[in-house]
């Protein structure tokens, strides 16, 4: 069917029945389908790297959440490129970030809007699918960022960096300050979501590493972005684990509420805090001597990386296929990994000695 009929008929079925009822019908979409109508990263269709960009294309954005700082800075990052490209920018969101049910009510009034292009941060891997799969039987092109979907689901993942570089080095610099030794927590945002949970794991592989056979890891908590639950469980953790020594906290909400509460408590400076966060929220308490080093990507990076790979995609030059390349602007080129995954780079390490370098 072709996205014209695809369309009108969307049309005429929320003109007698619910919106809801509307994407239903038109919905049921497999991986098959998509393949074919070229969505999904091993897509049948073929790329034409030589195509002209295509201009005045309509990109949304939809982050975990909306009023999150880190969101805030990497969508700005896709404004300006989309901008640079002579498109345009639009974001919807839900202003929490466990609320998986409003995400799929955004995919599918971005659907309705008939955007070309969107980018999608997933609260949960698998609850956004049929929505996601809806908008690409209507040729609008799947970017995912910094929290990835089903890759069956969506055209393209960018990647903060490789999941494996993320959980092992957050490990690595906690075990450094503490020794190689002691017990230690880890603080993550929802339990459903998918880049903590892969981070999580290979943390958890990294730990089997003999060298580390003196640390033990005796929970994970979920703070769920939240900014008070997670300044909350983080006094939980050690109430019930007093010989704590370190905590990672791989999300920037957690790790700045875990600092609030070390620098005020008597455990400043004796457990040790780092995960990801960015400088401007942890320049305080890096300078305070709360938290000796953490680490992070420039999410503005991301953002831009997310909104030039969805404008390469509807341009036709990229299909999401394993080995394609495509120019970034300025920041280079990048080649499509398995999986459509798109590695943004190495994370950097932040400390006293540099983080007045950075201003994000």
């Amino acid at each position: 069917m072709r996205k014209s009929s695809i369309r009108r008929t969307c049309a005429a079925l929320a003109a007698v029945t619910s919106l809801a009822l509307a994407v239903t019908a038109c919905g049921g979409t497999t991986k098959k389908d998509v393949e074919k109508e070229g969505g999904s990263a091993a897509a049948a269709g073929k790329a034409d790297p030589n195509a002209a960009t295509k201009k005045g294309l309509t990109v949304g954005f939809l982050p975990k959440q909306v009023n999150n700082p880190y969101f805030t800075v990497a969508d700005k990052g896709g404004e300006k490129a989309l901008k640079e490209l002579g498109s345009t920018y639009k974001e919807v969101g839900t202003s929490s970030g466990t609320d998986t049910a409003g995400q799929v009510s955004y995919v599918n009034t971005l659907t309705q809007q008939q955007v070309d292009a969107m980018a999608v941060s997933a609260q949960d891997p698998g609850a956004l699918c049929t929505a996601l799969k809806q908008a690409m039987q209507n040729d609008i092109k799947v970017v995912t960022y910094d929290s990835d979907a089903n890759p069956e689901c969506r055209n393209a993942f960018i990647s903060q960096a490789s999941a494996d570089d993320l959980g092992r080095t957050q490990v690595q610099l906690l075990a450094e300050q503490i020794g190689n030794k002691g017990e230690i927590a880890i603080l993550s945002a929802a339990q459903t979501a998918t880049n903590q949970n892969a981070w999580i794991e290979i943390m958890k592989d990294e730990l089997k590493d003999p060298k580390y056979k003196d640390i033990k890891l005796v929970k994970v908590a979920y703070g769920d972005d939240d900014a008070q639950k997670s300044f909350q469980q983080t006094q939980g953790l050690l109430q019930e684990h007093p010989g704590i020594k370190g905590i990672i906290s791989p999300t920037t909400v957690g790790i700045k509420a875990a600092a609030q509460y070390l620098s005020g408590s008597k455990y400043k400076g004796k457990v040790k805090l780092t995960g990801l966060g960015t400088p401007n929220d942890m320049r305080k308490y890096v300078k305070n001597g709360t938290v000796d080093e953490f680490e992070l990507w420039d999410p503005a990076k991301l953002g831009e990386l997310a909104a030039r790979t969805a404008v390469a995609l509807a341009s036709g030059q990229i299909t999401g296929k394993e080995g394609e390349t495509f120019k970034a602007g300025d920041m280079g080129e990048y080649t499509i990994g398995a999986d459509g995954v798109i590695s943004l780079g190495k994370p950097t390490v932040f400390n006293a000695g540099n983080i007045d370098q950075y201003n994000f």
